[in-house]
This record gives structure tokens, sequence and C-alpha cells, in this order.
């Protein structure tokens, strides 16, 4: 999305280091010489004299089926001293979005003239990043501006179109100039860390899961760890024709009719109809190919991110966690925003360290800090060793039943009798239909809530939904949705910037020329104060209640056990707020429905609970509750 600026009046502010004591001279294990200056690289190279040019790496791949081996396009930006004796790490971008739909809060593209000759690089690494002795790659994925093929949307194509320039970069496979000469990367150290938010922080992912050799970091902003995840939640499709028409629309616009037929095999292949996982699907899923990982990762992710959900997160860094991957991790209050724009002074200075110590090998003492960071409200941050929290556990919170006019209660005991309560499912109500009047009974929502808290509640990781049901369709969707009831000021990360707001004001983070400035507009957290929030949201298509492998229908007045997560989530219920739990059917504000049923859910609330991963386990739950 582009956000538009009405102002006209812009204020230029340059970022600088401030120096505090003299630069220090060090050298790496690849032999190479370094400034350091208050412990981190600091500009020693010229931006405006570097070398600038296009590559084109040959693979393996036909992913157009033209007969031919599709080339990769790469450019590249390398302090001019790279030409000689100087060899540099390598910083990596890899997108399909440096045509047209751009990088960044500024929709920053290549080409900005349109002529066929790409004018600059998006966004601000090569601008900080050059002058510290640092190469900045960014790779035009397979199908995407200047490379060839045809994009499969997390594909095998897509994924091996980035590892082959990694490969060129520690000297394998064949590389040529715009000219037509074959080129070597003798500049290279072969080190190279990847980075980019959404699409391009997937990329990273995919390439990390492929184990090769030369990868040593990634930084994934936002990043899809299993498309199945990204298009699918428990069996319900968020989008019709998703895959097909991203790589369609990604495609370099004088190629998407050759394309054409590749996408029409993935609209197929996808299987919208049943919304099973297959072998399309596992051959997108990033996360169980994570015992191939030899990068680190500093992992950045919305917790209210409804683009790139935080499962992704969550499941690779529980993936990452199970084979001892190096690792960090930010989690913010905001939607699918970059840290620079969120964060950005520490956002700058922590990626500096970040990589300064990942390619460079300077010993800066970053894995030594607190391994996770959590935004709490507007810019208010707390820092923790673990995530989920490791005091964090599963309490089962039991469904009591409501009164005719009043909601339902929440409990740690025991419900005993024979209690049933019912629902009908309405594809058209919105979340907020399902989530408002909270002390009022509705015909399409059960509503059940504690008591005011005593205390501060921390819920951390992924909250389990049981329900015990019997359904009068042959298939329905459900929805479970977490909420905190009680009036406070939050991040506003459902408005258009989801949770950050573009001002006119600029600040400049590393050096300019005519073409490339470094120079970037401000932003702010947007707050609003709201009477709830929902913190978190699950949904569960009822036919893949056995498996999201194959859909099994329902034998209406049968009774089922629906078992299903939410998303992720790290929140402080305050003292004073109730913790309010909703079982609803379909939820029109996210998914794809396409039967538009309308099924009655009785519910047997004795053997129906939620599991919450609470800090402190049912004791601090209880005590909250003032038990």
């Amino acid at each position: 999305m582009f956000r538009l600026s009405l102002s006209l009046v812009m204020v230029f502010t340059c970022i600088t280091p401030v120096i505090t004591h003299a630069s220090e001279a060090e050298t790496n294990a690849d032999g190479n010489s370094f400034e350091l200056e208050n412990g981190v690289t600091t500009d020693q190279y010229s931006y405006e004299d570097a070398i600038m040019e296009t590559i084109y790496v040959e693979s393996t791949l036909d992913s157009d089926e033209d007969g031919n081996p599709d080339r990769i396009a790469a450019d590249i930006i390398r302090p001019q001293e790279s030409e000689g004796d100087l060899n540099v790490p390598v910083i990596m971008d890899a997108s399909p979005y440096y045509e047209s739909l751009g990088r960044g809060n500024e929709g920053e593209i290549k080409d900005t003239d349109g002529d066929g000759v790409n004018d600059m690089f998006p966004l601000f690494y090569d601008n900080y990043f050059v002058p510290k002795g640092y190469a900045v790659v960014q790779v035009d994925m397979v199908g995407t501006n200047n490379s060839d093929g045809c994009p499969t949307t997390g594909g095998y194509e897509e994924i091996e179109s980035i590892k082959v320039v990694i490969e060129w970069l520690n000297g394998e496979g064949r590389a040529w100039d715009v000219d037509g000469n074959e080129i070597h990367a003798d500049w290279s150290t072969g080190k190279v860390g990847m980075i980019g938010k959404s699409y391009d922080g997937t990329l990273a992912n995919g390439v990390a899961a492929t184990g090769v050799d030369g990868l040593e970091t990634i930084v994934p902003i936002g990043a899809i760890s299993s498309w199945y995840d990204y298009y699918r939640y428990g069996g319900t499709a968020f989008y019709n024709n998703g895959p097909g028409g991203l790589a369609s629309r990604v495609t370099t616009s004088d190629r998407v009719e050759d394309c054409a037929p590749i996408h029409e095999n993935i609209r197929i292949e996808a299987d919208d109809e049943t919304g099973d996982y297959n072998s399309f699907w596992d051959e997108r899923n990033y996360v169980k190919d994570a015992d191939n990982i030899k990068a680190s990762v500093f992992v950045i992710h919305g917790l209210n991110d409804y683009n790139v959900k935080a499962n992704h997160f969550s499941n690779w860094w529980e993936a990452l966690a199970d084979n001892n991957v190096p690792r960090k991790l930010w989690l913010t209050q905001t939607g699918h925003v970059d840290p620079f724009d969120f964060r950005r002074a520490e956002w700058v200075d922590t990626l500096h360290r970040w990589f300064d110590h990942w390619l460079l090998d300077i010993d800066n003492g970053i894995m030594d800090e607190p391994m996770v960071d959590i935004e709490r409200g507007a810019d208010e941050w707390e820092t923790y060793d673990s995530w989920p929290d490791k005091d964090a556990k599963s309490v089962k919170v039991r469904l009591a039943p409501a009164n005719e006019n009043s909601p339902g209660t929440l409990t740690t005991g025991p419900v005993t009798g024979n209690f049933v309560q019912s629902f009908t499912d309405d594809p058209y109500q919105r979340e907020s239909e399902m989530v408002e009047d909270e002390q009022s009974a509705k015909d399409h929502r059960l509503m059940f809530l504690t008591s005011e808290l005593d205390e501060d509640i921390r819920l951390s990781g992924v909250p389990e939904i049981d329900i015990r049901a019997t359904v009068d369709k042959e298939n329905t969707h459900l929805t479970a949705l977490i909420v905190d009831y009680g009036t406070d000021v939050r991040i506003n990360h459902t408005d258009r910037g989801e949770g950050i707001r573009t001002l006119s004001e600029e600040t400049c983070w590393g050096h300019s020329t005519e073409a490339d400035d470094a120079c970037y507009k401000e932003t702010e957290k947007t707050t609003h104060e709201a009477p709830y929030e929902i913190v978190t949201h699950g949904w569960l298509d009822a036919s893949n209640w056995k498996s999201l492998d194959f859909t099994d229908l329902l034998n209406p007045g049968k009774s089922y056990r629906f078992q299903w997560d939410t998303l992720p989530e790290d929140y402080v219920f305050k003292a004073g707020h109730r913790i309010g739990i909703v079982i609803a059917g379909s939820n029109y504000n996210n998914l794809y429905i396409p039967d538009q049923n309308r099924a009655t859910f009785d519910v047997s609330l004795g053997q129906s609970n939620v599991s919450l991963p609470i800090v402190g386990g049912k004791k601090a739950f209880e005590n909250a509750l003032g038990k």
C-alpha cells in the first residue's frame, strides 16, 4: 500500500554516529581491516564512488518452460576499493516487488523513470552500510523485474532463484554483466545476510531452510514461514485463488501472458475447494525443513499483523528453538509494519550490530543481550530471555453456563451437569458484532467472561480451543476470540497505517547522491481509546476436525470434538479489566466462506475448555480472579 503525504514541507535531519572516542582499527578472520567507532563499523568508503552493476546469474530453472535456463538479475553496489584487495560481505534483499509495487513505506522501485535502467537501490541499506564496508545486493526474484521465468508463489523455483545468487557469491555457478561478459564475485567474502519485509523476508526464510553455504544470517520481517498458513487457517481459505493471483500480480509486466498457464496450474493445485493441506502446500512449508538451517535468525513480527499472521513467527520460532539456531526476536503491537517505521533509531543501531557480528565476526555483545523485545504500549518496550516466557504454563479454563440474559463465566474448576448452550452461524456477522455488548445474550455467539481482575495477568504463547458440540450441517466454520474488556489507550493497529502515521519530516540514514538519497519520512504511533481489544483469533473449517490433510464431512446431530489453536500472543490483561472468550461461527472479516452456511451449534459446556498460556500458571490466574 502506498501512503500519500499532502504536505509539501520537508525537514531534513542527518543522523550520524556520535563520536565518543577515537576510531579503532581491527582485522577480522577474513583478513579485512575495518574501523570501529563506539563498537560498530564506521564510514570508511565513498558512497558516491561506489561500484554499481547489474548481473545475471544462470540457474538450472526453466520456470517459464521456454527451453532456456532462467537467468536471475541482481543489482549490486559495493565500495570502489572492492575492485582491488578489499573483500566485503553482502547484505541481500531479494524481492518480487522491485518493478512496480515498490519497497518500504514510500514504495521505492529500482527504475524510477521507466527507461528500463535501474536508477536506485530502494531502502536505506545501501546508503548506510556500503560506506561501512558492505556490499548490498538486491535480487529480482524469478519472473519479476529483470529476471527470466515465472513466479510460483513460494515454490521451489522462487527459492532456488535466490539460492543460485548466494552460490555465485561463493564462487559457484556462472554470471554475466549487461554486456554479456562473464564475471566473478572476486570481491565477495562469501558471507551473506538476507533481510526483508513480507515476501522479501519469506524468501529469506525459504533460502535459509535449504541450508545453503554462505548464508550466515537472515532478518525476516513480517515474513511467511508456511504459505498454507498465509492462505488458510484450520482448513478455511482466506482468499479465492490467492497463490495464482499473487503470482500473476508480481510477474514482470511483459511476461504475464506467457506465465498464465503456469499460474492457472497453481490455482488448480492449491485446491481452494477443500482448503486441505497437500503436496502443493508442503513444498511451500519452510518450517518442516528448519533442521537444515545454518544461519542465525533475527525475527521481527507484528502481534497484530493480520496480513502475515503471527503464527508464521511462532511456528518458525519454535522450529528454530528445537534446532538450537542462534536467534533474536522483536514483537510489536503494530500490524504489518517495518521496524524502520515503528522503532527507527533503535532498529538501525541493532541491525548494524547484528550484521557486524554475523558478517564481520565482531564480538560486540549483541548475543549476550536479552533475546526478546516486546512492545506493551506505544513505544513502551520490555525485554525477556525467551518466548514464550519460560514461566508460562497452560491453564485449562472451563466454560460455565450463562443465565438467560447474561454471559457465561470462566472458571478453573469443574462444570458439572449437562449444560448445553446453542448459537446459529451468521456468515455475515462481523467481529465487532461478535464481541460488542458483552453483557447481552446474542443468537449468533456464545460469550464467557471473568469477573474484574484484581491483578494483571500475562498471556504468553498459543491458546488452544477444545469444544464439544453437535452441528446440524455437514460442514460449517468456527471462530474463537479472546478479548480484553476494559477501556484503555491502545495502538490503533486496525487503522490504515496499521498502527503508524507517516509524517512530513524526514531523517537521513547514511550517505546520499542525487539519484539515491538516504532520507525517509518519519512516522509516529497512532493510538485510540477503546472499550475492548480483540487479543487473538482462531478459526476452523469443521470438516477438517480430524486433520488438515483431508476433508471429513460431518454427520448432522453427531457429537464432535473440535480442537484448534488461536494465533500466538504476548499480552497483559490489566487489573480492573475482564477476560472474554467468544465462540461463534463464520468470520466475515477474515475468512472466505464459499458455502455461506447457517449451521446451529449445540455446545456441551462441561466437555469444552480453552487452555491459556499464563505466566505463573493456574495460581497466577486464580489470584487475579480473587480466589
